[in-house]
């Protein structure tokens, strides 16, 4: 079994000395995409929700368009890795086939094995939620993740993806040590559990690049909020998918880069 956390012995260096002890690190572990027995990708990923990264990353990749497309999926593990395997049926099997790469990954990367400067442009689906939420909203948002990510509270070293929405608050959460399988897992977690997107926002611990906002309208979320900061390429692609992008979130206020109507500035509206 691949755990997600493993202890590891380590020297401390301060300024009043050396000492000695052990530390939680993230593990991050070879997983292979599999359909139909073909191979399509390896990412190294956390082993940890392996069923909602498969899903997510076949819905974000455009390999299926709903979970029910996925006829079954076995988790599979091995000494040196896990496998993914997932079968389709023959229609779906015979257009992937069309597409098919074997690419290796290495953490967080989104675009591994792009070929060609259009797949990784591909325009993005466009959101048409109108939903709108309060400066108050995207605050609460942000200080309920700390609490709920439990890998990142023991390792310091994993990003998150949330979806928040006003009647539940935190509606899923899923960590990895890649950013991009983070929203995969997100992605795939709704879809399993039949989770709406369009009256919330998708919460990340990490920057915005373009497969974030590409895989965030894949969702269907009107509102990204982030820690950090967005790319320019990113910017753009937000606007043209019709979602707002609001980053740099901290303590004391956020800065909101597209569709701005979407943040009622009035009344508080309600907090989950």
């Amino acid at each position: 079994m691949h755990d997600p956390v493993q202890h590891v012995s380590r020297s401390i260096w301060r300024l009043s000395g050396v000492t000695e002890g052990p530390r939680a690190v993230p593990e991050e572990t070879p997983v292979a995409l599999t359909y139909n027995a073909g191979s399509y990708a390896v990412m190294m990923a956390s082993p940890r929700d392996l069923e909602d990264f498969a899903v997510g990353f076949s819905l974000s990749e455009g390999i299926v368009s709903s979970a029910t497309e996925i006829q079954s999926l076995e988790v599979v593990e091995f000494d040196n890795g896990i496998e993914l395997r997932m079968w389709l049926s023959g229609e779906i099997a015979q257009r992937l086939s069309a597409r098919r790469r074997n690419i290796a990954g290495p953490t967080g990367c989104g675009l591994c094995g792009i070929d060609s400067i259009a797949q990784a442009l591909r325009p993005a689906a466009i959101v048409k939620s109108e939903a709108q939420f309060s400066p108050q909203q995207i605050m609460a948002a942000m200080q309920a993740m700390p609490a709920l990510q439990a890998l990142n509270i023991e390792t310091r070293a994993v990003h998150a993806a949330a979806l928040w929405s006003p009647a539940r608050g935190i509606a899923a959460i899923r960590e990895d040590v890649g950013r991009h399988n983070a929203l995969d897992k997100l992605a795939g977690a709704m879809a399993r559990q039949n989770i709406a997107a369009a009256d919330g926002m998708v919460v990340l611990t990490s920057r915005v690049s373009v497969e974030m906002v590409q895989k965030t309208a894949a969702i269907g979320a009107p509102l990204i909020v982030s820690v950090s900061a967005p790319t320019a390429l990113a910017i753009r692609m937000a606007e043209a998918a019709g979602i707002t992008l609001a980053a740099i979130a901290r303590a004391d206020g956020f800065e909101v880069f597209t569709r701005r109507h979407r943040i009622a500035t009035g009344e508080a509206a309600d907090v989950a």
